[in-house]
């Protein structure tokens, strides 16, 4: 942790964050910038204003898709923007031949399992998250699973299901809306990732991210191809696309400005202190927050992530917020979530008040 020059006792991102309560509860909402309310504002007031060019800037759009893709290590051209994470996952759904079996662990978050369970066609699978690589067969199509549990912040063996996937001809797709932002990615990895951008990625709702590998491209059916899908942008508007992009741009849906003129600003920051620097410091508060509540005689679910869920705790939701402290309850875990903006000081408060 010292070679990345974090400490626990300041945030990172300087002036860009002033929370008037002590948040912890990025999981539900990642706190914006100051810089990223300047632009959306901006824009806002342009609009009003009547600016020359319409209601947003397709060069700034494209400064968000180049940003996210240098977090997630893949090229430009392997990403698509849309507005939500189940709108990526129901064009995946509704591209898999009838038949085909897709595997998911238990209690994975809603807008990854209901696009394919819907269709009704399909063989659904449901496996503990711990034995997802194991449960993966020869007919298994898709493994989709998200990077980090939402309800409890348990990790998934990405290295395992990566490789069961591999042996068997599966192909993945991973949710990153819980990891990107604070755990390094390689996205190239895996088929398809999913990331919605209002959490760790701290874009303003609205931004949500997709990667396409060039193989699985071919067999991803661009369900609401629409202008903005063609190879040549301003050709499109009237009658048929002459031509669907050749990128996964093809897969974008007609973006929403305000909140990508936000996501530029938001993810540049993040590239400016580095993702480790954030993995560094916000699994260090999350490692000072478990071992706080064991202190207290309380039993955190067993994981390093940045996610930090205890059973049975969440009836202390409501008196943590009237003492200031943000945090959330999921499927009965008092669930509290860490990231740059994050201090010892944010950790010790939820604790004295857990104590009290």
């Amino acid at each position: 942790m010292d070679s990345l020059d974090v400490s626990l006792d300041r945030p990172l991102g300087g002036s860009e964050f002033a929370p008037k309560k002590t948040y912890l509860n990025t999981s539900t909402c990642g706190l914006l910038p100051r810089r990223t309310v300047e632009a959306v504002v901006l824009l806002a007031e342009e609009t009003a204003d009547g600016r020359p060019d319409g209601s947003g800037s397709f060069e700034i759009v494209g400064e968000a898709r180049a940003a996210f893709a240098r977090l997630v290590g893949v090229a430009p051209e392997r990403v698509a923007l849309g507005s939500s994470v189940a709108v990526h996952c129901g064009m995946i759904a509704q591209s898999l031949p009838a038949g085909s079996e897709v595997l998911f662990p238990e209690g994975d978050f809603s807008s990854v399992i209901t696009p394919f369970t819907i269709r009704g066609d399909l063989k659904v699978r449901f496996a503990p998250l711990e034995r997802l690589a194991e449960s993966v067969r020869p007919e298994t199509a898709l493994v989709a699973f998200s990077a980090v549990q939402s309800a409890d912040g348990r990790t998934a063996d990405l290295a395992a299901v990566r490789a069961a996937a591999a042996a068997h001809g599966a192909r993945t797709l991973l949710d990153a809306t819980q990891a990107a932002g604070w755990l390094p990615l390689r996205a190239g990895e895996w088929d398809y990732t999913v990331a919605g951008g209002y959490k760790y990625l701290l874009c303003p709702r609205g931004a949500s991210f997709l990667t396409v590998t060039e193989e699985a491209q071919d067999s991803l059916l661009p369900i609401h191809a629409n202008w903005v899908s063609g190879e040549e942008l301003w050709v499109n508007s009237y009658g048929p696309l002459r031509e669907l992009a050749r990128s996964a741009r093809r897969f974008d849906e007609p973006m929403a400005f305000l909140p990508y003129h936000g996501a530029a600003r938001s993810l540049a920051l993040l590239e400016e202190v580095g993702v480790e620097r954030i993995e560094a410091h916000a699994r260090g508060l999350a490692a000072r927050f478990r071992s706080g509540l064991t202190a207290l005689g309380h039993a955190p679910v067993a994981d390093d992530s940045v996610v930090v869920a205890v059973p049975g705790l969440g009836d202390r939701a409501d008196a943590l917020r009237e003492a200031g402290v943000l945090l959330s309850v999921r499927a009965g875990n008092l669930r509290a979530s860490f990231h740059l903006y994050n201090t010892a000081a944010d950790v010790d408060r939820a604790l004295d008040v857990l104590a009290g």
